[in-house]
């Protein structure tokens, strides 16, 4: 046994002269970088370098977890551009340290391999990764509004190539260990009972013979394939290089749009070090960190990090704890789009079975094609094994009656929007299912209350709200009544966890929060539509702004019939502030539902390539030429103000709990952009008070629509801001 003075590294030498250094922070589950990580690798190469091993291997002693990358909450902390690059500069120092190391150190991964934790690996002489689901291996630090800055940025390309490095640092991607040992970032892959024996052994091979080079970018092989060639030529002359990084730089932006700093840095950086070497590489990596660090982009982000985990331990259950039930079957009603995707989720990733029901065979059959064609796109992209998506399909049991529903635990109904119809099948469950079933409807607009009104237990009864497509979309927004029990919440917040979503819990009302505050927002885009305003411009302002597509977009792939008919209970409930907006019941006459029928505000005639051109007919319809030039600043402005607006009347109102919630559920929810943090986060970035100013030029332009809600004038008189002090 080597002695270290630490209480994050245990050393243990095997018997074959193997220094085994398992990393354990103590108190944790996962081990994650914090501020003292460098000092502890330093005393790790210190002991290293005094007791001179054979070999070492880097391991980890938690169970399931390599490095999961950097504690945020340590970022947060930074002050100054220069604090958050010499955090950067004294991390690369010590990585420097492993790999320069005259005793080859070889990383045994068994589990998220994330962020620094990836860097420490590649700064090791091989990396050996186990066969198991749960080993990842990525920089996600993009995703985060930062970059790798413990040389991540130069190593990563050296190793994998130039266009599979950016790829991983662009997008934040996560590959599994065969992935990853298809492209060269990790050297063999193992079963975890076997990938410190197989590390160690990869150690003594290297410290008893020549070090094997890295794949570097200047190393000519014999064995290249055209496309490793190709790469090589287009990264080793000034003219390649430079159309390789401007097609890169032309699709990030088309994506983008220039909101997101990060990217860009890392094309920057990763080009430095190409042409300049790796010395400026590092150094270039580091200035880019700190400033990075300090941005508006990269705080909203770590915040919106920082409040996703906090989600994950929150029960749903206000003042006071209550134990969630076991959930080992479902049962779903509705074999459409939504209840196929809930019947997925719950199977693939909750691994509970479904019963699926709906009212004859033919709905059946398209509910249950549409999970396999779910599990099939998975299986092509290598997500899923065969014998994992054999078992989705045999635990997804389909039926036109109740049989079967006496053993679920929760009834999810995704049926048609009509108050009768949900209360039919709730009276249907409750004389059919188990006798404590929970029923949960996924209603986006109607009261939870109104339909368990036909319920002899109301207080089993709650909203689960999921966003199409349903295995794509993180959120879930569970709505809860006065009657609701507390169990019921839990028990229901901790199966939405299983499905691997975002959970947020709302007070019950109509629309709930997302579909409340969607419904202004939406709104205002047919009012500009309305007065004249093109709609690919009014599209492109909110896409420019930072939603993933335009409000007119969304309309026709929601359904502008839905839209009309939520729009219209909206009105009903909420009066002026929701009013339809003129032409909305013309489209409707005209039967402009949208994708679904091809005849919306887009052309779905399958004759265009790329984007879809505009159904100028749309015009004529709502008697409007689009002549009206407003600015794309304007355009978005008045879109997202109504958003922001209706989230504080629903702080107010006591519908959301906290604000938090707020941010994240029009984050994930809505495609609220990212960067700004969230509705609460976007206006303390502004000023309450100047936010209340632009409402009211607003609402003497327009009417009542744009009335500031009273918490948000309220809060401008005494200058408060949402979230507290800045940060």
């Amino acid at each position: 046994m080597t002695s270290l003075d630490s209480n994050v590294f245990r050393l243990e030498t095997r018997a074959d002269g193997v220094l085994v250094a398992l990393l354990d922070m103590p108190g944790e589950s996962v081990n994650t970088l914090r501020g003292d990580f460098a000092t502890r690798f330093d005393e790790l190469c210190d002991a290293v370098e005094a007791s001179a091993p054979k070999a070492v291997v880097i391991a980890s002693a938690k169970r399931g977890s390599f490095i999961a990358g950097a504690d945020v909450k340590l970022l947060r902390g930074v002050e100054t551009e220069e604090q958050a690059a010499e955090l950067s500069r004294t991390g690369q120092r010590v990585l420097s340290r492993i790999e320069r190391s005259s005793v080859p150190m070889v990383a045994a991964i068994h589990g998220a391999c994330l962020g620094g934790g990836l860097e420490i690996a590649l700064a090791c002489h091989a990396r050996v990764a186990s066969l198991h689901a749960k080993t990842k291996l990525g920089l996600p630090e993009v995703q985060l509004g930062l970059l790798p800055g413990l040389g991540g940025t130069q190593r990563l390309p050296r190793l994998v190539g130039v266009q599979a490095a950016l790829d991983l640092m662009l997008t934040g991607r996560q590959l599994d260990a065969r992935r990853a040992e298809r492209i060269g970032l990790v050297d063999e892959t193992v079963p975890p009972a076997i990938v410190v024996d197989v590390a160690a052994s990869r150690a003594l091979a290297l410290a008893s013979g020549p070090r094997q080079k890295k794949h570097g970018l200047g190393a000519w092989k014999s064995w290249f394939d055209a496309e490793e060639l190709t790469e090589l030529a287009l990264a080793d002359n000034p003219l390649g290089r430079k159309v390789l990084f401007d097609q890169a730089r032309k699709r990030l932006h088309a994506r983008t749009h220039g909101n997101y700093p990060a990217p860009d840095r890392i094309l920057d950086v990763v080009k430095l070090g190409l042409e300049r070497g790796e010395e400026q590489g590092y150094a270039a990596e580091a200035r880019a960190f700190g400033a990075l660090a300090m941005s508006s982009q990269a705080r909203e982000l770590m915040y919106l990090f920082i409040a996703t985990n906090e989600l994950k331990k929150d029960s749903g259950v206000s003042g006071g704890e209550a134990e969630a039930r076991a959930v080992n079957k479902v049962g779903v009603l509705g074999a459409g789009l939504m209840g196929a995707g809930i019947a997925y989720v719950s199977v693939a990733e909750a691994h509970v079975s479904v019963r699926l029901k709906d009212r004859d065979t033919e709905s059946l059959r398209r509910g249950l094609s549409y999970v396999r064609k779910i599990v099939d796109e998975r299986g092509d992209r290598r997500r899923t094994r065969p014998w994992e998506r054999e078992r989705v399909m045999r635990h997804v049991a389909p039926t036109t009656d109740y049989s079967g529903f006496r053993d679920a635990a929760i009834v999810i109904e995704a049926v048609f929007e009509d108050l009768e119809l949900k209360q039919n099948v709730l009276r249907d469950v409750e004389a059919h299912g188990h006798k404590e079933a929970i029923f949960a409807s996924n209603t986006s607009s109607i009261p939870i209350a109104r339909i368990a009104e036909a319920a002899k237990h109301p207080e089993r009864v709650i909203g689960m709200h999921y966003f199409s497509p349903v295995h794509k979309m993180p959120l879930l927004e569970v709505i809860v009544t006065d009657k609701t029990a507390a169990w019921v919440t839990a028990t229901v917040v901790a199966f939405g966890k299983r499905q691997q979503k975002t959970v947020i819990v709302v007070r019950d009302g109509v629309g709930f929060y997302t579909s409340r505050v969607l419904a202004p927002y939406m709104n205002e885009a047919a009012f500009l539509l309305a007065e004249g305003v093109d709609i690919k411009k009014i599209d492109e302002a909110l896409v420019h702004f930072g939603f993933p597509v335009g409000p007119l977009t969304l309309l026709d792939e929601v359904g502008i019939d839905v839209g009309h008919k939520v729009g219209s209970i909206m009105q009903e409930a909420f009066g002026e502030r929701m009013q339809l907006p003129p032409g909305m019941a013309e489209l409707y006459a005209d039967k402009r539902f949208g994708r679904k029928n091809q005849r919306g505000f887009y052309r779905y005639d399958g004759k265009h390539k790329g984007e879809k051109p505009v159904d100028t007919g749309v015009y004529a319809t709502l008697g409007v030429r689009p002549e009206l030039e407003k600015t794309p600043s304007e355009i978005a402005q008045r879109c997202v103000l109504q958003m922001v607006n209706e989230a504080v009347h629903c702080l107010g109102d006591g519908v959301l709990r906290n604000v938090r919630d707020g941010d994240i559920g029009a984050v994930f929810g809505l495609g609220f952009p990212a960067f700004l943090g969230g509705p609460f986060r976007y206006v303390d970035s502004i000023g309450v008070a100047e936010v209340l100013r632009r409402l009211e030029r607003y609402e003497r332009q327009f009417g009542s629509r744009f009335r500031p809600a009273p918490l948000l004038v309220q809060m401008a008189e005494r200058g408060e801001r949402f979230h507290g002090a800045a940060g």
